[in-house]
């Protein structure tokens, strides 16, 4: 490894972008602005909890496409304390949902998740009950330090004041331009002229930085029972096609405390989001399947790793379909599917080759969404992935307040009977990873990412690389991947060198240009120092405070400091 640990000769990439290292405070985001936010947080005292919020509330400005507060999420959180909570904030069926309010466009195949009208997918029809700002202010107030409004104030001065768009905003506008051209609104702010918004585009959203400033006052209560919340209902009540979200579901909304699923891998503990989530349960089998075969011998991108990779993914994929959904309506058999026991059932199931079973009815997942790793020299950290679905939600906005509400119910399976057939209240499988890794008894790792159906593949990759092939935090997030339901292989271009060793074994293989979004993440080291670390798929940037505040008693002419420190003659 060269001196700047960016890159080696036996890995096939080097790292587009440098890590960064602290003692006092790091966070790291996928969009530079994003990550201004929280350190302005770490700057004025607060904690990881604050800067988590402010981030993501700043997000919500600077990645519209990927995240709003009326979205949903998890926010992995570990106190100083060493305790754990997962705050669920994850978007539910309205309680007037019925498994019958779409028309399926097919019953199997790749448009099984289809909805006649794209009814589940655009407009008034598709938006869930929304958890994200519930979710992001219960968590500052209980667990911050500074006042809420302070948390607020960067999201607000970006909305009001501007920002300049990044080349990955305005490719998601033109990649959605049709949708967002039909509304006033969208189109207004990402569309003026009829023309998308191109990079360097100053955009102002004046409409939301005045709900921001109701929210800085009033809290999560001005949506889940205030004038924002009043509005998102009126606009999608008036709507042509009216959709089904009411005031009683936003008073009724609740984020829900999980505790983490645990597993343990090589001597390291790997804790991770609970059903529904589908990370921690999926993450630890895949890694307990990994376990009897040596790794590190293999070789980082050999052949013989790619094939067992893709075996154990698509193994873990075969068992997300079979037992994922949300506990409060299907037992999932958490602590059988996470057993060394059942890993080693499941080695059985391994193939020679590339000749997969039919999936069947494929399910779908969004891939936009955005994460976040922040942690502080207390020992909180916070890892958040969080979403408004698909790329600018419902691709409608409400035009009084700004808000782009979700169109989760995308996500739903529209056929009634069905294990996700839309039920009141019902919350959906996610992929989201934000996982937090131990060693012995301190943290090592945080991170996640966005992606959809590609997170926690990609994320239990980056966990193989950092324990098995001992890289960095910045090779192991930009590391290349391969991805798999069970159909195709995919990988990334580095992997290009194997792609015709695995079409011999009978794998069909597909080359992508990237697989999942930006994956960041946190490395903590022994002494004490943090690294931050973001990869090229996304806006991604991390910081480190570094400095802070003179010890006490510290004056400029050192002939006026007293001959004591000040909290000793305390």
């Amino acid at each position: 490894m060269n001196a700047s640990g960016l890159s080696s000769p036996s890995l096939p990439f080097i790292c587009d972008k440098s890590p960064v290292t602290g003692r006092n405070g790091t966070i790291v985001t996928n969009h530079p602005l994003g990550t201004m936010a929280g350190m302005e947080m770490l700057a004025a005292g607060g904690n990881a909890f604050d800067a988590a919020a402010a981030a993501l509330l700043a997000l919500t400005v600077v990645e519209p496409m990927m995240v709003g507060v009326a979205g949903g999420g998890l926010s992995h959180l570990r106190l100083a304390d060493g305790k754990h909570v997962v705050i669920d904030a994850l978007s539910c069926a309205a309680w007037a949902m019925t498994p019958t309010i779409y028309e399926p466009v097919a019953d199997e195949g790749p448009l099984y998740m289809d909805t006649k009208g794209r009814r589940s997918l655009v407009g008034a029809t598709s938006v869930a009950v929304p958890g994200n700002l519930l979710g992001w202010h219960g968590m500052q107030t209980r667990f911050g330090r500074l006042p809420f409004a302070d948390v607020v104030a960067p999201a607000i001065r970006l909305a009001r004041s501007g920002f300049e768009a990044t080349h990955y905003l305005a490719g998601a506008v033109r990649e959605h331009a049709a949708d967002l051209a039909m509304d006033p609104a969208m189109r207004a702010l990402f569309m003026p002229g009829g023309t998308p918004v191109k990079a360097g585009t100053r955009l102002y959203q004046p409409q939301y930085a005045s709900s921001l400033e109701l929210i800085a006052r009033e809290g999560a209560a001005a949506l889940y029972d205030g004038a924002l919340g009043e509005s998102l209902v009126r606009t999608i009540a008036s709507s042509p096609d009216p959709g089904w979200l009411s005031m009683d579901d936003l008073r009724a909304y609740r984020t829900v405390d999980r505790a983490p699923v645990v597993g343990h891998y090589r001597g390291y503990r790997i804790m991770g989001p609970p059903p529904p989530a589908s990370s921690g349960v999926h993450i630890t089998q895949m890694l307990n399947m990994l376990e009897p075969f040596d790794i590190r011998a293999m070789g980082f991108g050999s052949t013989e790793s790619l094939r067992l990779l893709a075996e154990v993914i698509r193994i873990a994929f075969a068992d997300r379909r079979r037992f994922s959904g949300d506990p409060a309506f299907v037992d999932v058999p958490v602590a059988r599917l996470t057993s060394k026991a059942y890993a080693r059932e499941c080695l059985d199931r391994l193939t020679k080759g590339g000749a997969l079973a039919d999936m069947g009815g494929m399910l779908h997942e969004s891939h936009d969404t955005t994460h976040l790793t922040v942690a502080d020299r207390d020992g909180n950290v916070v890892a958040a992935t969080h979403t408004i679905n698909g790329l600018f939600g419902a691709r409608y906005m409400d035009p009084e307040t700004g808000i782009i509400p979700n169109n989760y119910m995308s996500n739903f399976d529209p056929h009634p009977g069905r294990a996700l057939s839309i039920e009141p209240g019902k919350r959906v499988p996610t992929s989201m990873a934000p996982m937090i890794v131990y060693e012995g008894e301190k943290p090592a790792f945080a991170l996640g990412m966005p992606g959809g159906l590609r997170i926690f593949p990609s994320i239990f990759q980056a966990i193989v690389n950092l324990i098995d092939h001992g890289m960095t935090l910045q090779q192991a997030v930009e590391a290349p991947r391969l991805w798999t339901q069970g159909q195709e292989v995919e990988l990334e271009p580095a992997y290009a060198p194997r792609q015709a060793d695995l079409e011999a074994a009978g794998y069909e293989v597909r080359r992508k240009p990237h697989i999942g979004g930006g994956m960041n993440g946190i490395a903590f080291g022994a002494d004490g120092m943090m690294t931050g670390a973001a990869c090229w798929r996304a806006d991604g940037t991390a910081m480190a405070l570094g400095g802070g505040v003179a010890r006490p008693g510290v004056r400029f002419w050192p002939d006026k400091a007293p001959d004591t420190p000040e909290e000793d003659r305390a």
